[in-house]
């Protein structure tokens, strides 16, 4: 059982007097996940801040983090290469583009390269 003590989420709350003081988090709520003929993704080809090498960057996923992770390991494991999942973004390492468009179109979602 987790205590309801969490002192980091209340940092900005000094002191109340009011007996009925009840702390308010502000939770964040996740998108519910889109299905794929409604998703609109963008396909690039990113070579910025990543000291030269090139990756293959899918943008525009409107979704849960469990169903980007998911997508993006089914990406990966088919190029047969690494990458990663965050922030809405999902970075293969490597040039993918025309393959991850074949990819994503056979599974359904509506993707095009940029």
């Amino acid at each position: 059982m987790k205590k309801d003590n969490d002192w980091k989420g209340r940092l900005n709350i000094v002191y109340s007097t009011n007996p009925d003081f009840q702390f308010e988090k502000d939770e964040e709520v996740e998108p519910e996940t889109l299905e794929p003929a409604r998703q609109q993704l963008r396909i690039s080809l990113d070579k910025r801040n990543r000291n030269g090498k090139s990756v293959t960057l899918v943008t525009g996923f409107v979704g849960t983090a469990d169903d980007l992770h998911t997508l993006a390991k089914k990406l990966k494991t088919k190029c047969g290469v690494g990458g990663s999942d965050k922030e809405g973004e999902i970075l293969i390492q490597g040039d993918f583009r025309q393959k991850v468009l074949d990819i994503l179109l056979a599974e359904g979602y509506r993707a095009r390269i940029i």
